[in-house]
């Protein structure tokens, strides 16, 4: 089998080239180059995860090359995010660069002329009906079937993760007796393209600032000042610079650049039962058909999190569901994804963007 795989100089990929080594393939190894290295502000980690790369590559006598997708990742990811901020949304640039670039400009670059693409995703590919489906990872808190979410039949049937039907830590105890480079590596943290950067230093370089009022949803009262509403998110807690918390977002006003705050741990104005999605994704199939009319059982994340809520899903138009939640929901965020996934989780079904 003609394998690729995608390293990134973390150790889970490096496992995943081991464990192909162990098994008799010879794999090519691909870093895909996305960091911007022509900008100051970036403190990236490209030149150490190259560093790992190659080490990788050199310790199994595999050949590596660098695609460099830059243009196409901040053309289309980093615009994607940008323009989600700052029309008051929150984005997830990890689904859209899965989606557009590790799964799609590779492929179409490079993947087109291998049997399969392999990464260190933690996640499964179930073969039934004759179909290749999205499945769930066996560790719980590791699963990024969420971030997997938007690719397509088409790329699923052509990946592999070596990975899936592993712990963490099993794989971190694979990495120690192969002795590789990355055993010992921390695992990368934050959005794929920021490298190091503080998260409002990038959105700071693109919006700015301004200020604006924070201001108590209940009773109006302007508790203090923000530089931006795009700095700050649904449901967050932290970096509001407010006393007498805990104080979470609620709500933001694009217009007019308020910031509204609700406080204390209970408050019924940080949760909610339902949403709404729209441009619904399926990555295999429609396994609900017209049941969907009348409702069907599901699990669902609404952001990256090891556990499933429970809910019922019902169609109430071409590509838009609607979502009634079993359990309380913290912090729905319009321009989220909401991933959904049949009865038991096993099955990743697909996405919509949440709407309010």
């Amino acid at each position: 089998m003609n394998i690729a795989v995608l390293l990134s100089g973390g150790v889970d990929s490096s496992v995943v080239v081991h464990l192909l080594c162990e098994q008799g393939h010879r794999p090519s190894l691909f870093y895909i180059k996305i960091g911007r290295d022509d900008v100051d502000y970036m403190d990236c980690s490209m030149e150490e995860d190259m560093e790992m790369a190659t080490a990788i590559a050199r310790k199994y006598g595999l050949p590596l090359e660098v695609v460099d997708l830059q243009r196409e990742y901040w053309d289309g990811v980093a615009a994607y995010a940008i323009d989600k901020i700052r029309r008051g949304l929150t984005p997830n640039p990890d689904v859209m660069c899965n989606k557009l670039i590790k799964f799609g400009c590779f492929e179409q670059r490079v993947g087109k002329d291998f049997d399969v693409t392999a990464t260190g995703h933690y996640a499964t590919i179930r073969h039934i009906g004759g179909k290749a489906w999205l499945g769930t990872a066996v560790d719980p808190v590791k699963d990024q079937t969420d971030f997997l979410a938007q690719i397509d039949y088409l790329q699923v049937s052509k990946l592999m993760f070596p990975l899936g039907n592993l712990m963490k830590h099993e794989v971190r105890d694979i990495a120690r007796r192969a002795a590789l480079p990355t055993a010992r590596r921390r695992d990368s943290q934050g959005i794929c393209f920021l490298g190091k950067i503080d998260y409002n230093d990038f959105v700071r370089r693109f919006l700015g600032e301004r200020e604006g009022d924070i201001v108590e949803l209940e009773t109006g009262r302007k508790l203090g000042r923000h530089r931006g509403f795009w700095f700050h998110t649904i449901g967050q807690r932290k970096g509001l610079g407010l006393s007498g918390g805990p104080w979470f977002v609620v709500r933001k006003d694009v217009e007019e650049n308020v910031v509204y705050v609700s406080h204390g741990y209970d408050t019924e104005l940080q949760y909610g039962h339902e949403f709404q999605m729209h441009d619904f994704h399926f990555i295999t199939d429609d396994p609900w058909g017209t049941a969907a009319d009348d409702g069907v059982e599901v699990t669902f994340k609404i952001r990256h999190t090891p556990e499933f809520a429970h809910g019922r899903l019902q169609r109430v138009g071409q590509g838009c569901y609607h979502l009634v939640s079993a359990e309380k929901l913290q912090g729905i965020a319009p321009g989220q994804f909401g991933v959904v996934y049949d009865a038991d989780a096993s099955l990743c079904i697909g996405s919509g963007e949440i709407v309010v």
